[in-house]
Order: C-alpha cells, then sequence, then structure tokens
C-alpha cells in the first residue's frame, strides 16, 4: 500500500504538462529510432542525452527512458513489413513476422506484437513499483565489500554479451577499461595514461565514447549499407487482431514472455536479445506444432516482442535500487543521472522518491501513447525507412557535434566523439562487440573505488570480502557463474563443431 501512495505522488509529477510534452517527445523520438535499421535504444538514447543538461533531471530521465523502451516497440515494425530489424532485439521477430506479413497478415503480426508490447511493459512496471521498493530497503545494506562483489558478479555476466569470440569479447571489455582509469588516480592523485593534454586529467567524459561508439559508429554503418541498395515498399497493414483460435496460444505466449523479460532484466550484464531468444525458443518447444515456427507462427511474434519490452522494466531495477546498470543502454542512463548529479542506488528512493516515482509512473503513460502510435500508424512508421539516407545523415551528425560541443564547450570532447565513432565502426567491422566496452567503462570506476574502500576496510586483506555474508556469497556466485559460462560455450562449440564434421 505504501508503495501505491507512491505511485500515485509519481503521476502528480509525470502528469504535470511538462513531463507529459518529455514523455511524448521521448517516446515518439524511441519509434523512430527503432524504425531507422541500425540505430537501436542505446544509440538513440546516447545521441539525445547532451540535450537533456539543461532540462529538470526528472524530464530529462523521463525522456530518456521514453526514447528506451519507445524504440523497443519501433524496432518490431521494420522487423514484420520489411524483413529488417530496426535493432538488435526485433531480429528474432523477422522469422515469423515477415513471413505472415509475405501471407497478408502483417496487420495481425503488429497488432499482437504491440498488444503483447504493452502488457509486457506494464506486467514489468508492476513488478518494479513491487519489487523496487524492498531491495531499495535491503540494498542499504550494503557497503563497499558488497558493492564491490555486485561489480564482479556484473563483469561475470559480460561472457553472454561477448559475441561469436571470447577472445574479440575480452578485447573489448579490456578496452572499455582501460578507459576508466585515464585521469587522476583515487588514492595517489598521479595522473593515469593523461599523454600530457591537460583534458585527460578528469578523465574521458562517457558522452563522447557513448555517442561516439553507439551513435556515429551506427550512422556510419548506414550510411556504408545506404550504398548497397534500397528498401523495398513495405506492404499494406490490414486487420490489426488475430483470429479467434489464435487468441488462446498468443496470449499464453504474451504471458510467458512478461515473466521471462523481468526476470532477465534483473540480472546485470545481459541485454534485450537474450530473453527474446530464450522465448522464442520456449515457445518453439512448447507448441504442438513447432515445425510451423519460422513460417508464420503468431506466438513466434507474440512471446519474444513481449519479453523484450518487459526487459524493460526490470532492467531499471538494478540501475534504481543498486545504481548497477544491467544493460548498455541502462550504461547510458545512468551516465544520464551522473551528469544531473543523482546517483542511483540504495538512497535513491529515500533521497529523490518524487524523481523515481515520477518515472515510473510515466512510464505506465508512455506505453500507453505507444500503444496508440503503434497500431493505427504502423504504415506511417514504415514509410519512415523510405527517407533518403543522404538526408538523414548530415542532419543527425550535426546534432551529435552541436550536443557533444555544448556540454562543457570542448571542441576536444567533439574531437574524442569522433574517434570513438571510428573506433566503434572499426570494432563492429572487425565483429567486437561495443557492449562490453560500454560496460566495463561504466563499472570499471566504480570497482576500482569499491577495491580500494574495501581494502581499507580489510587492512589490505582480501579475505575479508569472504567473511562477510553478502559480499562472500555474491562472490560465490559470480565465480559459479563464470565458471558456468566457461563450459557451457566450450559444450556448445564442441557440439557445433561434431555437427559440422558429420
Amino acid at each position: 500500500m505504501e508503495s501505491l501512495g507512491y505511485l500515485l505522488n509519481g503521476f502528480e509529477t509525470a502528469l504535470t504538462w511538462t513531463n507529459l510534452l518529455y514523455c511524448l517527445i521521448g517516446v515518439t523520438f524511441g519509434m523512430f529510432i527503432g524504425v531507422l535499421p541500425g540505430l537501436g535504444p542505446t544509440a538513440g538514447t546516447a545521441l539525445l542525452l547532451p540535450l537533456t543538461f539543461a532540462l529538470e533531471p526528472v524530464s530529462a530521465i523521463i525522456m530518456l527512458a521514453g526514447i528506451y523502451y519507445g524504440s523497443m516497440y519501433g524496432g518490431t515494425i521494420t522487423s514484420v513489413l520489411i524483413n529488417t530489424p530496426g535493432e538488435a532485439a526485433s531480429l528474432i521477430t523477422c522469422l515469423d513476422g515477415y513471413p505472415l506479413a509475405k501471407q497478408g497478415r502483417a496487420g495481425a503480426a503488429l497488432g499482437i506484437a504491440g498488444i503483447g508490447s504493452f502488457i509486457g511493459g506494464i506486467i514489468s512496471i508492476i513488478g518494479l513499483v513491487l519489487i523496487g521498493p524492498f531491495l531499495a530497503k535491503q540494498a542499504l545494506k550494503f557497503g563497499p565489500p558488497e558493492f564491490f562483489a555486485l561489480v564482479i558478479l556484473g563483469l561475470s555476466l559480460l561472457l553472454g554479451l561477448m559475441g561469436k569470440s571470447l577472445l574479440k569479447g575480452l578485447i573489448g571489455a579490456l578496452f572499455g577499461l582501460s578507459l576508466a582509469f585515464v585521469g587522476l588516480d583515487q588514492s595517489s592523485g598521479i595522473v593515469r595514461f593523461g599523454f600530457g593534454q591537460t583534458e585527460l586529467m578528469k578523465g574521458i567524459d562517457f558522452i563522447s565514447i557513448a555517442m561516439g561508439m553507439f551513435g556515429l559508429s551506427e550512422l556510419f554503418l548506414s550510411a556504408e549499407a545506404s550504398l548497397r541498395g534500397k528498401a523495398p515498399e513495405p506492404p499494406k497493414v490490414t486487420g490489426l487482431l488475430p483470429k479467434k483460435e489464435e487468441w488462446g496460444p498468443s496470449m499464453k505466449a504474451i504471458g510467458r514472455g512478461s515473466v521471462l523479460g523481468f526476470i532477465i532484466g534483473l540480472i546485470p550484464g545481459t541485454n534485450s536479445v537474450i530473453p527474446t531468444i530464450l522465448s522464442y525458443s520456449m515457445e518453439k518447444k512448447l507448441s504442438k506444432n513447432p515445425s510451423r515456427f519460422g513460417k508464420g507462427a503468431l506466438e513466434g511474434v507474440a512471446g519474444p516482442e513481449t519479453a523484450n519490452n518487459s526487459y524493460c522494466g526490470g532492467a531499471l531495477i538494478p540501475l534504481f535500487t543498486l545504481g548497477i546498470p544491467s544493460s548498455p543502454t541502462i550504461a547510458v542512463l545512468l551516465g544520464a543521472f551522473i551528469m544531473h548529479g543523482l546517483t542511483p542506488g540504495p538512497t535513491l528512493f529515500q533521497k529523490n522518491p518524487d524523481l523515481v516515482w515520477g518515472i515510473i509512473a510515466s512510464m505506465f503513460i508512455g506505453n500507453a501513447i505507444l500503444l496508440i502510435m503503434n497500431l493505427p500508424m504502423a504504415n506511417l512508421w514504415a514509410r519512415i525507412t523510405m527517407v533518403p539516407f543522404k538526408l538523414l545523415f548530415p542532419i543527425i551528425i550535426m546534432i551529435t557535434i552541436v550536443g557533444t560541443y555544448s556540454l562543457n564547450n570542448s571542441m576536444f570532447d567533439v574531437g574524442a566523439m569522433l574517434v570513438f565513432g571510428i573506433l566503434g565502426y572499426l570494432f563492429k567491422k572487425a565483429e567486437i562487440p561495443l557492449a562490453p566496452v560500454i560496460l566495463t567503462f561504466v563499472l570499471g570506476s566504480l570497482l576500482e573505488k569499491t577495491l580500494l574502500q574495501s581494502l581499507t576496510i580489510f587492512q589490505g586483506s582480501f579475505l575479508g570480502f569472504f567473511t562477510r555474508p553478502i559480499s562472500g556469497t555474491i562472490l560465490v556466485i559470480a565465480v559459479l557463474s563464470l565458471v558456468f559460462s566457461i563450459v557451457s560455450s566450450v559444450r556448445n562449440k564442441r557440439i557445433i563443431t561434431e555437427d559440422v564434421e558429420m
């Protein structure tokens, strides 16, 4: 009941005309980003981050969060209509969404995806309301050793983001970790990796890395892809509701996807692709006729799309309660909190209740807006993909340069963003995943800080971490998770090798 009272106060904050406007801007821009192939939620959030600097913190976070879950909706449209995922999590939707569109049932695919996305999003927000404050109270028991253990757990789960090659994933992770150590050492005050540049004494700006590696690199790749051909004309969208006999299986898939996505979102180091893959696999195994999947099964759209959006609410819980980003996009949101002088963690619910509950309430409103925008306007959103990229490219480049410069009035930040944009492009061409880069960069400074504080408490003894029940348990879980991930990776690689040889 206490949470319900706080939520009602949150609606008072979210329903002011200013915050409603920024919520609408956020979800609309998120839909736009999701529809454009290649520009996912991370790139979209990073691109708009500098423009929020002059806003009130609650308005800024409401808009950025709207971009986050709005892009999840938008990515579905191009996946179904033109077999082109707007963002990575919508890749699975192509498997059955596009075959349905070729059968003249694009409306049903988009309709069930919109309904599932709305239900999954609302259920995950309810989970955030019910579980968030409890976890925040429990997190008040956390000290530096516990936060260090949590960071180690998050880093151990990075194996899921390493991509096809563990070596390339480790290269990305170590690169991000090295960037986190640029600047003044927290204990000795010595400048590390400064190379005689005074601008590097304070460290590398998060905005430059996020906008460069995620925003610009995606633009470069999209520009390259646009030179190779033109997107096909999307089919007409008619009949937005499934057939009568399809409602039962689809609603069951939506229910399972909601729970699965929310649970995966709670785990640091994951991303929205994981619950969509797991949901699709689950629906195929539970189906009485699994041969339909890949040929136009509506459950193959309903489950993954629901899990995709349910993941968003779950992923905010570690951010709000522990200050731990569970995905690259959440890492960008963490940067937005810090940029506005806020510290996500156990005290956020106590010190800034209006902000937290205002954001949560705005997500209810944003999901309702997206349901309206996602169904009747599907044809309109699909035609955004027809806009010539040569017109979009210079506009977005100009916005990123002006936005980065205006943050600190520094051309050094602009230059750094361009350098990281080129590096991000090269990393993607070399298939080096960027998720480990941004996550280790964000977690690196927290890792160093909590380690030094913990060693001071334990007088230099590493065994002290295991004398505290919470930190010791988390570290054991981290080690077991790391071992399990390595064993599973080796086993899967061996199975694939054997299949190829046969």
